[in-house]
């Protein structure tokens, strides 16, 4: 009896390992840039680093990755998702890793704040119906934006800085509510971009997104118009509190991100193949080390 159980530990544990991919932690990085712009939006002094690691931890290498796990887990993709070309097949070692991941999470959040620690179950549960078979709000094109545009926005722009311990008159600032509308309107114009490339899988699951509902061309469209009005806002909201530096800053990282979007739709649409997992992992990974550059800077000068 003892040899199988020896043989059963290292089969258990690259099952686990498996299952970790799927986490998709290092995916975790093209939400970066909100949590850097609700930093860079708070006065200097009124948080700590020790805190503001707190929350990245927490948001980045703990509930993000819960998020990303249970939506693979109901999604069961055989095709290239997010940060992951080739996913290798779901188990139910997968949920137990996400249940983990959630506890812990939580765990670090109360650690904080209690007041963050409620604002991340919120958005832990929301993140579950998104994706849960029995609710699965992914199935709705418009309110399943309005959840991922609203949450991964705004609602994290403000619980991050509720996190890093900043008080209730600096959130609710009139300016500081134009920079979470921006973080909301930019997610508005990218996420539909994350799902040009999985229209057929998509539509096999009865999954109607918003990007196959506008079809290839419309989303690149929509695109453009969200993340226009997402710079538009932020040139306003950076011009009423008189910080020219970070809106210079702010023109300055997004040439990058213009040239390749540009790029990109042009190639689109003279061939719709061009709408693929590469492309679409190219512009992530560009407007998300971009943006939180600019973020970073203004962080940077602000301290």
């Amino acid at each position: 009896m003892q040899p199988e159980t020896s043989n059963q530990q290292p089969e258990t544990l690259k099952a686990y390992r498996r299952a970790l991919l799927l986490l998709r932690i290092p995916f975790s990085v093209f939400l970066m840039p909100v949590y850097w712009f609700g930093l860079s939006a708070l006065p200097a002094g009124v948080w700590s680093g020790g805190r503001a690691l707190g929350v990245f931890v927490v948001l980045h290498l703990l509930a993000y990755p819960a998020s990303n796990g249970y939506n693979s887990f109901y999604d069961r993709d055989e095709g290239s998702i997010g940060g992951l070309k080739s996913p290798p097949p779901v188990t139910p070692e997968l949920l137990h890793l996400v249940w983990l991941f959630d506890a812990l999470a939580l765990a670090g959040a109360g650690l904080l704040s209690p007041l963050f620690a409620a604002l991340l179950l919120i958005y832990l549960l929301v993140s579950k119906a998104y994706s849960f078979e029995g609710i699965r709000l992914k199935k709705y094109p418009l309110l399943s934006t309005a959840v991922v545009v609203v949450f991964q926005g705004a609602f994290t722009f403000l619980m991050t800085q509720v996190g890093v311990g900043a008080s209730r008159f600096l959130i609710f600032d009139t300016s500081n509510l134009l920079l979470a509308l921006v973080s909301s309107l930019f997610l508005c114009g990218s996420y539909p971009l994350t799902q040009v490339y999985q229209h057929e899988e998509d539509a096999r699951r009865g999954d109607h997104t918003l990007s196959l509902q506008l079809g290839i061309r419309g989303t690149f469209v929509f695109a453009a118009i969200g993340l226009l009005a997402g710079a538009g806002t932020l040139a306003l909201a950076y011009a009423q509190r008189q910080e020219w530096r970070s809106l210079l800053l702010f023109g300055a990282a997004t040439l990058p991100v213009v040239f390749v979007f540009g790029r990109w739709a042009v190639q689109v649409w003279r061939d719709p193949a061009a709408a693929n997992f590469e492309r679409t992992m190219r512009l992530n990974v560009v407007s998300s080390l971009c943006l939180s550059a600019a973020f970073v800077l203004t962080l940077w000068f602000k301290i």
